[in-house]
């Protein structure tokens, strides 16, 4: 597991984050079959959880905050468990397409997973799930999000190969959503901010 500050970058060795050890046996872990791998990715972000979780939980629009995406087609009209996404990537990213279903979606808990269910990629029988959790850095409102994952190893490549590139692939997204979240903090966006 790669844990990273609210930069983006890497704060350490991979290891377990202090306090999180409970969350983590909850909500990630996967349990690899022959022939997969998985692996997490931890980042804080400095920006409170509600308006992190604003923008991750918007499954009809993934490009607002993930690097690699042109656009999206919702397959049907709402956003519920159970519905498919179909995710169009920018030129020069390794597919063109990816049909994603969302397995969960708990606004209370602050929990979000997708299951790739197609398209024209190597990354067959992905699962990730994702978790922002309130926390607070330099006594101010912050985010930890913790994402990860499980894939089948594609043929012609190593564990560690999937491992490497699906957390690249991670740490982008979340370098990205900590830079709008921050940005829209410093504009004083309040998009889902709680009720008072």
């Amino acid at each position: 597991m790669a844990e990273m500050d609210a930069g983006g970058e890497e704060t350490g060795p991979p290891g377990q984050l202090v306090g999180t050890e409970e969350h983590v046996r909850r909500f990630h872990r996967h349990e690899p079959g022959g022939g997969q791998c998985s692996s997490a990715v931890a980042m804080r972000i400095k920006a409170p959880v509600h308006l992190v979780w604003s923008l991750v939980r918007r499954f009809d629009e993934p490009h607002i905050f993930q690097p690699f995406v042109r656009g999206c087609m919702m397959r049907g009209s709402s956003v519920a468990v159970g519905c498919v996404r179909e995710v169009d990537f920018k030129s020069g990213f390794p597919a063109k397409t990816s049909a994603e279903r969302l397995e969960i979606l708990d606004d209370k808990e602050h929990i979000f997973s997708i299951r790739i269910i197609g398209g024209d990629h190597r990354l067959k029988n992905y699962l990730s799930v994702l978790t922002a959790n309130s926390e607070v850095i330099d006594g101010q409102p912050a985010t930890l999000v913790f994402e990860s994952f499980v894939v089948d190893v594609p043929e012609g490549n190593t564990a560690d190969e999937t491992r490497q590139f699906v957390e690249f692939l991670i740490r982008c997204n979340l370098r990205s959503l900590a830079v709008v979240s921050q940005r829209l903090l410093a504009q004083g966006d309040v998009v889902g901010r709680p009720a008072q």
